[in-house]
């Protein structure tokens, strides 16, 4: 049984026998004190049969009943709540984290979880400019001085990848809870990340979408700046299908703690950028360079 309970009632019985207690003393102790009797005022003597007690005691007497009658009706809730635990089978120790038994079911939500429905929830980014301490961007003209354009003709469409050495290596898989068309290695990455985030927190997890992977393009509004998402080393994810807006230095709840995931990981938040995309994360310059040593790339 929960030790808090035991406590609680314990206490409450306490409360109780000491109410009991003082009510016993003041109706065999109290002063004798004048009374009313048929509007006919009275001494209270010798020649008086019963107890006389005065209006203050009277007060007193009436919270100390109703204090009993209240710790009487919680001990009867604790009762009851004791009774249901009881009945109840005793839980067993939770299978590893990816070995769920099928068919098992989740714990019950009896009503609104204020913690994981603040997962969509928008908040400003505290020190956003710090937020990839220690890793390095990748950025669009280092990707090409190292695997050259991922296609000669870009524009702001999304198009075709025709560069033979990035797309011999381009897969299109689920990974975890999301389907991205991506860099082979930069999906095993991706796939130890959500791992993590699955085996942590399975609640975000379930709630993770994706706004897109790879696209072959143009940065929006530039005629000659390639954008991250053309190499497939990127991707945009959201909590629960909705979007964040581009540049406003706020994101999603649930961003901020998966950033901590991916990061850990070696990926870059864009949520760091000049113009704040807390959507978009990228492979670090760091994964690129290691991933081309170890010849995945």
């Amino acid at each position: 049984m929960d030790k808090r309970i035991i406590i609680a009632i314990v206490g409450a019985m306490g409360v109780i026998l000491a109410g009991i207690a003082v009510l016993g003393w003041i109706a065999l102790s109290g002063p004798r004190v004048p009374v009313y009797e048929s509007d006919t005022f009275t001494e209270a003597g010798s020649d008086f049969d019963g107890p006389a007690i005065d209006s203050g005691a009277r007060i007193e007497l009436e919270k100390l009943r109703q204090q009993v009658e209240a710790m009487s009706e919680r001990i009867e809730g604790l009762e009851r709540d004791i009774s249901e635990l009881r009945s109840r089978p005793m839980p067993s120790a939770p299978p590893p984290a990816g070995q769920q038994q099928e068919g098992s079911a989740a714990f019950p939500r009896d009503g609104p979880n204020k913690i994981i429905d603040s997962y969509p929830q928008v908040v400003l980014i505290a020190a956003r400019r710090t937020l990839n301490q220690g890793v390095r961007i990748a950025t669009p003209s280092y990707l090409a001085s190292i695997f050259g354009k991922p296609r000669e003709d870009l524009t702001q469409d999304c198009r075709s990848m025709t560069n033979q050495r990035l797309k011999d290596k381009l897969v299109t898989e689920e990974v975890g809870p999301i389907r991205v068309t991506m860099l082979r290695p930069a999906i095993d990455s991706l796939r130890n990340v959500f791992a993590k985030i699955e085996a942590t927190d399975p609640d975000l997890y379930a709630r993770i979408n994706t706004a897109g992977s790879l696209c072959v393009r143009l940065i929006r509004g530039s005629s000659s700046s390639i954008s991250t998402h053309a190499f497939g080393l990127s991707l945009d994810l959201n909590i629960d299908g909705k979007l964040d807006t581009l540049g406003d230095g706020r994101t999603q709840l649930g961003l901020t703690i998966l950033a901590d995931f991916f990061r850990n990981e070696g990926w870059y938040w864009g949520a760091g950028f000049g113009r704040e995309d807390s959507m978009h994360f990228e492979a670090s310059r760091d994964l690129v360079e290691r991933w081309i040593e170890e010849g995945k790339l």
